[in-house]
């Protein structure tokens, strides 16, 4: 069933989902093995989408547990360009639509596409 509001239960789903995707997208998943690894169980995996979900927490619900820099990692990506952006929104509005009702999606879809254009342009890319 679908979620009707936004709540830190459904926004853990909505990261945990997301990964899951990512690790078995031919483009995304080698910029994370690289630095986390391939098993989301691992140490490395439960801390970044523990920050991942405080982040979401912090942009949907104003929860001030996240206090980290989001785009600075992405200065030290190798290779990263605007077309794995564009499978990064694909895949987390694809991920959006299985968590959410519509209307909520919408949010979490514009706050995503808000941050991956803001990271771009900051990027140079």
């Amino acid at each position: 069933m679908l979620s009707k509001s936004i709540n830190e239960e459904n926004i853990e789903i909505l990261v945990s989902n997301f990964y899951t995707l990512v690790l078995k997208d031919p483009l995304l998943s080698p910029f994370f093995i690289d630095k986390l690894g391939n098993n989301l169980q691992d140490k490395k995996w439960v801390e970044h989408l523990q920050l991942l979900t405080e982040f979401w927490k912090f942009v949907a619900l104003g929860y001030e547990e996240y206090n980290g820099n989001p785009l600075q990692p992405h200065y030290h990506i190798e290779g990263l360009s605007r077309k794995a952006f564009t499978q990064w929104l694909y895949l987390f509005h694809q991920t959006i639509d299985t968590v959410y009702t519509p209307s909520i999606g919408e949010y979490f879809k514009q706050k995503s596409t808000d941050i991956a254009e803001n990271f771009m342009r900051k990027l140079n890319l």
